[in-house]
């Protein structure tokens, strides 16, 4: 069983900058995607970012050139930053694990963190 575990939400103002972190306890964790998705207040999950075994890096329209996702083999664990946030990024954020060595924004993750909250204030 795959552990996942975000951190780092939080209440920023508009323009803010927040960094989320996913600890996992996945052994070769660098064999599989990750992914950053989030389910904003009435609304459905939504893909955020993506990151293939081979570093391949997908983004939403809505948060590219914002949000940069990375990871940290060594410490099994993904980050999220965040710059130039509005209120509509408010939204639970989840951290996800494919078993796959590739995923997508649509993709099925096969584990899932608890989320964290990030509420933006304008």
């Amino acid at each position: 069983q795959v552990e996942l575990k975000e951190s780092g939400g939080g209440s920023v103002e508009q323009g803010g900058s927040l960094r989320l972190a996913c600890a996992t306890s996945a052994r070769a964790f660098n064999l599989y995607c990750m992914g950053w998705f989030r389910q904003r207040p009435g609304k459905g999950r939504e893909g955020v970012a993506t990151i293939d075994s081979d570093g391949t890096i997908n983004y939403a329209t809505s948060v590219k050139g914002r949000f940069t996702i990375s990871k940290d083999n060594a410490k099994n664990t993904l980050y999220l930053q965040m710059n130039s946030l509005k209120p509509e990024d408010t939204a639970m954020y989840y951290c996800a694990l494919s078993r796959r060595n590739w995923c997508r924004l649509n993709s099925g993750m096969d584990y899932w963190g608890k989320g964290t909250l990030v509420t933006i204030s304008s």
